[in-house]
Parts: C-alpha cells; sequence; structure tokens
C-alpha cells in the first residue's frame, strides 16, 4: 500500500538534487573571483596522469624528442610535467587533450579509464573547474630496451 507524496503542507519539499541543479560557479564567492589559468590545469593534468601505473611518458614523438633535449641543457628546470598535455579551460570548465606513451603489457583501455578518472577527479579538486571531457591519446608503447636500440646508430 503506498501513499501519495503530495500533500497539502508538502509545498516546501526541496527538488532532489540531480547534475542540472549543481552550483553554477565554485569560482565566484561573495567577495571576488577566482580564476585558474590553463597553465596551472596542465600541470595539475599533467601530474595526475604520470601516477597512474602504466604511463611510461607523455607527449608526440617530437615534443619527447625536445623534452630530452631540454633537459640535458645545464640549468634547464628538468622535466615539464605539462608536456603532451592540451588544455582549453573557460571560466567554470576545462576539457583536457593527452599524449601518452604506455608500457609494452598494459591494457590501454583500463589504463585509459584509469587516466581519466585521476586526472578528472584532481583537477576538479584542486581547481574548481568542472572537467567536461578527458581525451586520452596513446601516441606509442615503450618496449624495454627500446632507447637502447634506438640511440645506437650502424
Amino acid at each position: 500500500m503506498t501513499q501519495s507524496a503530495t500533500t497539502a503542507g508538502a509545498t516546501n519539499v526541496p527538488p532532489a538534487k540531480t547534475p542540472t541543479n549543481r552550483t553554477p560557479d565554485r569560482l565566484t564567492t561573495e567577495i571576488g573571483k577566482i580564476s585558474v589559468t590553463q597553465s596551472v590545469v596542465q600541470k595539475i593534468a599533467g601530474l595526475s596522469c604520470r601516477e597512474v601505473g602504466g604511463v611510461h611518458g607523455m607527449g608526440t614523438g617530437a615534443t619527447r624528442t625536445i623534452g630530452a633535449i631540454r633537459e640535458r641543457i645545464p640549468g634547464s628546470s628538468g622535466p615539464n610535467v605539462a608536456q603532451g598535455v592540451g588544455v582549453e579551460a573557460g571560466e567554470t570548465q576545462a576539457a583536457i587533450d593527452l599524449d601518452i606513451v604506455v608500457e609494452y603489457g598494459v591494457s590501454i583501455a583500463d589504463l585509459g579509464r584509469s587516466i581519466q578518472r585521476n586526472v578528472k577527479q584532481q583537477v576538479e579538486l584542486m581547481t574548481g573547474l568542472e572537467v567536461v571531457e578527458v581525451n586520452v591519446n596513446v601516441d606509442d608503447v615503450y618496449v624495454a630496451g627500446d632507447e637502447e636500440t634506438t640511440s645506437r646508430v650502424s
């Protein structure tokens, strides 16, 4: 036996929370506005992606080569954590593209989902932006010993 939820005194019941009932902008407060630059989102996304086991490196072939050269220059700032990360960030939302190199033997589909989850969670947690998409592009597969054989010239 079920009773109708509509009664004369129950008109002040708040609607159920749905994705469209979200707070419109977590970065605007009563005392001002908080803005996050694309470079900040790039760094967070790059570090979050590298945290996932099975990611050997990031970037396309050309950017990895340039990054390797840059790292060897004395006085350089070290590895670029934003390498292989593309971001389109607005005032409240961000879309992220990642170019990765996976380790041989790792399930690419499972790895991609883990990267998407981790990057989305960390960027949203740290910046307050809503991440609307995380696209993972697998550029290469790392096989142990690849670097030694490709650096030798016969």
